[in-house]
This record gives C-alpha cells, sequence and structure tokens, in this order.
C-alpha cells in the first residue's frame, strides 16, 4: 500500500511539473508590443530626418542620427554606417532634381527581447528626376529610435524598378 502512494504521488508530482513547464512562455502581442510613450516626438525626429534628407539639409539629417546609427536596406545585406549614409545621399543630391516625399508614420513600442524599444514606421512615395527620368518610389522606413535619435533604420523599396526606370536591363549570362 506504501508503495502505491508513493508511486501516486510521484506520478502525480511528474504530471504537474510536466503540464506547468509545457506551458508556452511566449509573451502575447499585448504583453510584448505597446503604445508608445514617446510617439509623438519619435514621430517628429523620423519624419524631421527624412524631409532633410530629401530637401539637402544634411547637417539636420546628420544630427537626427546617433552615432552608432546603421542603415540597412533596400537588399538583406545592404548596410552602411552614419557617415556612409550621408555621403550616399550627398551624392543623389548631385543627380536628381525635383525630389519630394508624402508619408504617413505609425509608431509602436517593443517591450522586451532584442527588438526592445521605440519603433517609427513610415510609409510613402519618394519622387525625383534623374537623367531627365521621373521616378516614383513607394517605400518603407522603419527606425528606431532613443533619446530623440535615429539609432538604426531599415528601408524596402524595389530597386529593379529604379534602375528600369532608368534605362538598365538585365542581361541573362550566356549558355555554354
Amino acid at each position: 500500500m506504501k508503495i502505491v502512494k508513493t508511486t501516486l504521488v510521484l506520478l502525480c508530482f511528474i504530471l504537474f511539473n510536466q503540464l506547468s513547464f509545457s506551458q508556452d512562455d511566449t509573451p502575447s502581442y499585448k504583453e510584448m508590443v505597446v503604445d508608445n510613450p514617446t510617439a509623438e516626438a519619435d514621430m517628429k525626429v523620423v519624419g524631421d530626418y527624412v524631409n532633410a534628407l530629401i530637401n539637402n539639409k544634411m547637417s539636420v539629417a546628420e544630427s537626427l542620427l546617433h552615432e552608432k546609427y546603421m542603415s540597412y536596406g533596400p537588399a538583406a545585406n545592404d548596410s552602411v554606417a552614419k557617415q556612409e549614409s550621408m555621403k550616399n545621399w550627398m551624392e543623389a543630391h548631385k543627380v536628381r532634381t525635383n525630389q519630394s516625399i508624402g508619408f504617413v508614420s505609425q509608431t509602436f513600442k517593443v517591450t522586451q527581447g532584442e527588438l526592445a524599444g521605440h519603433w517609427v514606421s513610415q510609409w510613402g512615395t519618394y519622387s525625383f528626376t534623374q537623367d531627365g527620368k521621373d521616378i516614383e518610389i513607394p517605400y518603407q522606413l522603419t527606425a528606431r529610435v532613443a533619446d530623440g535619435k535615429i539609432i538604426s533604420s531599415t528601408t524596402y523599396f524595389d530597386n529593379m524598378a529604379v534602375v528600369e526606370k532608368l534605362g538598365y536591363t538585365i542581361t541573362p549570362p550566356k549558355e555554354d
């Protein structure tokens, strides 16, 4: 009888522990993503940055970036640091005219994990003239903001559509 009771208690203990450890510990969306407490300020930083880039106010744009700022996109392996990002935009201003931008922004805060922080997402259209061709690029930009500075941003757009509008073509490799 004692063996049966001990076995029953042990079995209950194992079953209870199994149930308590098998529950999903992944936080829910509402625990992980919340309203951004600095929403207006963060959206202003990103909006001011993008407008400064387009209007060739590079010192303003640079002042809105964190010292360790990194820019990513549009391709998975594309990334540049702050100074190279500014240099790329200065080069673009040499060949582009009639630049304009329109966008809408949204913001949220991630509460935990490696993506924790204040985020601003921006959807818009960037237009310019280059080599006599009018180019219009729909884009999506997501930026992490802290203490009034952009820490990192990722921009997504169809790079192939841009180069095709500029007159480039793709030539497949010759078959052997």
